[in-house]
């Protein structure tokens, strides 16, 4: 069914999902983020699936350290140029256009990692991969925070990451069970089951407002609201929204000095930006030799284990985000961040002061693996989701595309910076790189402090008001 007639249709549907309630209604919503939500499993999925795959592909395709290394590495190559441009396809193609646009590579990526014979396959579907992944990190929490009621849109948004986390979490799962060729046959799924799932849910009312297809972008929110909802004062908030912004339409270098512009790009840059200097990629890249000094024989499941942990309290995140307000949890979670991460490193530096007391050096591994998973816990509750959902609730409609891609494009180089940087600054100092990471994880703490808005409860166009007056 065309989309066109989809919507005319959907104005008059009845199904228990729509009639009238908060309840029913948000519980659409609510399968609508779930289908989008197969994107950040694929996220997910890619990051994990290295960790499991690498002795067995290194044996099975007689690679070196070195070019598995550069194999793990391409994601986060692929992911940055999908990032540059997600901005932009997300603009010109909608947002349901792009996730397809996204999908298709990845879908063809894993084809060509499940069959390859030497590394230039190998290397080619990372790529691929990467780069769909890096359009899935900007456009599914722009997506979903289009979409959501006020009340929920934290709730929601935190859905994101959370499904980022489950991907993880199923890569070293089932990388447990099954070859490396099988878990990238596996890895097609999330993608192939997104396709035809977008085919039913509705384009975000408010790219169709921008776009100027007002027909659609009333059927659209009828939709998401329900046939039942009075959607006439929703529907003029967001057409005096983009009327306001519209009128900067032709946006030049020197309007960037004005606060509404400048504000939010800094905020949004800023979170995606201090969410990585905060060493979580470099800590779970060490994690396994923390394991191992701990005493903890089966690294692999102790990372699962950790994977885990990191789903349940990421969940946890998402329960709270739209209770105690954006601002608080990223305070909580850079304050926890900070004080694990030294921990962690006061634990390595005595552990190489120190006399060869077994039973000392022993407890302060046990106090390494407390660091760690109370790390864990502190990026889940906050810094971890809370980023994504700011930077899709705070940038200007006008310059969201070229300065979403921006925000998307640092993050995911400043990912590729530290998980590059990780094992020379460990060769170099084990404790030192740790306070590094401590250093950072207390910016995040100021800058959240200082710079960061409460967006809890209000409209995104309320938010955009603010940052005009």
């Amino acid at each position: 069914m065309p989309f066109a007639e989809y919507h005319e249709d959907a104005r008059n549907v009845r199904t228990p999902f729509v009639h009238g309630s908060a309840g029913s209604n948000n519980l659409f919503v609510v399968l609508c983020v779930l289908v989008v939500a197969l994107g950040p499993i694929q996220f997910g999925f890619t990051c994990g699936y290295s960790s499991p795959t690498q002795v067995d592909m290194i044996r099975d395709l007689n690679l070196s350290i070195s070019r598995f290394s550069m194999f793990g590495s391409l994601s986060n190559v692929g992911a940055m140029v999908g990032a540059t441009v997600s901005g932009q396809i997300a603009e010109y193609f909608g947002r349901k256009e792009s996730l397809i646009f996204a999908a298709v590579p990845n879908i063809f990526g894993w084809l060509a990692i499940s069959i390859a014979k030497d590394s230039s396959l190998l290397f080619m579907g990372r790529l691929m991969e990467g780069f769909g992944v890096g359009i899935i990190s900007y456009v599914v929490p722009v997506y979903i925070a289009e979409i959501s009621p006020r009340t929920l849109r934290g709730t929601l948004g935190s859905v994101n990451q959370l499904s980022v986390t489950i991907g993880i979490m199923l890569a070293y799962l089932l990388g447990l069970f099954v070859n490396w060729r099988v878990l990238a046959v596996l890895g097609v799924l999330p993608c192939g089951i997104l396709i035809p799932g977008l085919y039913f849910i509705p384009e975000s009312p408010r790219w169709l407002a921008e776009m100027g297809m007002i027909e659609k972008f009333e059927a659209s929110l009828k939709f998401l609201r329900g046939p039942n909802v009075d959607i006439t004062m929703e529907a003029q908030e967001i057409q005096g929204s983009l009327v306001s912004n519209n009128r900067t339409d032709t946006l030049q270098f020197g309007d960037l000095k004005r606060k509404r512009y400048w504000f939010p790009l800094m905020v949004g840059i800023g979170l995606l930006v201090l969410q990585q200097l905060s060493g979580i990629n470099g800590v779970f890249f060490y994690s396994s030799n923390i394991f191992a000094s701990a005493g903890i024989s089966s690294s692999d499941v102790a990372t699962f284990g950790l994977g885990a942990m990191q789903v349940a309290m990421t969940g946890i995140a998402t329960s709270l985000v739209d209770r105690s307000g954006r601002r608080m949890l990223l305070i909580l979670s850079s304050s926890i961040m900070t004080l694990s991460l030294l921990l962690v490193a006061t634990s390595f530096y005595l552990e190489r002061v120190v006399s060869n007391d077994s039973d000392l050096h022993q407890l302060l591994a046990m106090l390494s693996v407390m660091g760690l998973v109370a790390l864990v816990i502190g990026f889940s509750l906050g810094i971890g989701p809370i980023p994504w959902i700011i930077m899709s609730e705070i940038l200007p409609p006008n310059i969201k595309g070229l300065a979403g891609s921006t925000a998307t494009f640092l993050n995911w180089f400043t990912a590729s910076v530290i998980t590059m940087t990780a094992n020379l600054l460990l060769n170099w100092s084990t404790s030192g790189t740790f306070t590094i990471y401590a250093i950072f994880s207390a910016i995040s703490v100021v800058f959240s402090i200082l710079l960061v808005p409460e967006t809890k409860d209000r409209t995104l166009e309320e938010i955009q008001a603010s940052f005009i007056r």
